[in-house]
């Protein structure tokens, strides 16, 4: 149960990446942002689990 967290931050860097091929055609600023987010989440997530 308390290796949640990491699972959670990848679930979230997941859905911030599906956002950005969303956003891709509309608002391509918007989609760099969620891109960032992303990465930022999925660096968390991982960084956490080593």
């Amino acid at each position: 149960m308390q290796n949640l967290g990491p699972i959670v931050l990848l679930a979230v860097a997941g859905f911030l990446v599906g956002g950005v091929v969303a956003m891709w055609r509309t608002t391509r600023v918007m989609a760099v942002v969620l891109g960032v987010l992303a990465a930022l989440a999925a660096a968390g997530g991982i960084a956490w689990l080593l």
